[in-house]
């Protein structure tokens, strides 16, 4: 099969390209993760839509087509907490697993997906390793009150291998932002997602409406999903796809900020955590307001 029909669409420039039917992006995505098209349609795709940008019904099409090959992890009796992380510590700690252990200190099961996507950076999966929580070796479902990580190659392996076309050409693809709004849960579950930057906090919640999913969504800490430990971001929930507003965004940091470790690497994030759970260190104000606006989603369900 071929792809190229829809290259002619979406890589005519950022004015020429047109979008493509929800139906069609499935069809196309489909195909990529089937691994039935060539290395250099795969490549074409991937810089003919970072130049044109996704619209809500194409990346609908691309969850669709995701979630028929996803390998589901069955839901335990209480909704899931899903926490992609994908981008990992640059300069501040990667406090991905502090926010999953405060959501599991709950008694909610709590599943962490991702995978390294460069090698300067710090990921969750090394600081979840630190605290003894190894990546799973297989899906199997996860219980209530505990943390599991998940690496996206045992979801779907089509999908790892676009991510990986990131080391190959150099820059992010569709991929990297579909893992931040996929669901791979069989049943009740509720999406914590992110953005890096304020222009996609409209397209990501157009989508979020538009495939009815319960999730909040912040500016993330570096990309990742959780609070900034040193101000309040806006976080907005959805619930069924219907927007509930939650929080509006501080301006400046905290009067008191957080005694956040000076090292960023998986054992000083460790022992951080470590503290914070043992209530030597108090849970940063921001992560906390976090906590308690995915519980009150999760109360809505």
């Amino acid at each position: 099969m071929s792809i190229s029909h829809y290259i002619k669409i979406i890589g005519r420039g950022k004015d020429g390209a047109r979008p493509i039917t929800r139906e069609e992006a499935a069809d196309l995505w489909g195909q990529l993760l089937d691994g039935t098209v060539t290395d250099l349609e795969t490549g074409a795709f991937c810089l003919a839509m970072r130049i044109k940008g996704e619209t809500a019904q194409e990346m609908a099409g691309f969850l669709d087509a995701t979630r028929q090959r996803l390998h589901l992890i069955e839901a335990s009796d209480k909704p899931t907490i899903i926490i992609p992380s994908y981008n990992g510590a640059r300069k501040l700690p990667v406090l991905t697993p502090l926010l999953a252990l405060l959501l599991a200190r709950e008694g909610l099961p709590v599943l962490i997906h991702g995978t390294a996507t460069e090698s300067s950076r710090i990921f969750t999966s090394k600081v979840l390793l630190a605290l003894d929580i190894p990546a799973q070796a297989a899906i199997k479902s996860i219980a209530n009150g505990e943390v599991a990580f998940v690496p996206t190659e045992l979801l779907c392996a089509g999908l790892q291998r676009l991510l990986d076309v990131r080391r190959i050409i150099g820059v992010r693809n569709t991929a990297h932002s579909l893992v931040k709004l996929m669901n791979p849960c069989a049943g009740q579950s509720l999406l914590v997602s992110s953005y890096t930057h304020p222009e996609y906090a409209e397209s990501m919640a157009a989508t979020l409406e538009l495939v009815q999913a319960n999730a909040l969504l912040l500016r993330g800490t570096e990309g990742e999903a959780v609070a900034d430990p040193r101000r309040v971001p806006r976080m907005q929930g959805f619930v069924a796809g219907q927007p509930v507003q939650l929080q509006e965004p501080q301006t400046g940091t905290l009067a008191t900020l957080p005694d956040l470790p000076t090292e960023i690497d998986a054992d000083s994030t460790a022992t951080y955590i470590r503290r914070v759970m043992a209530g030597e260190n108090p849970v940063p104000t921001p992560i906390a307001q976090q906590v308690a606006h995915i519980l009150s989603l999760v109360g809505r369900l």
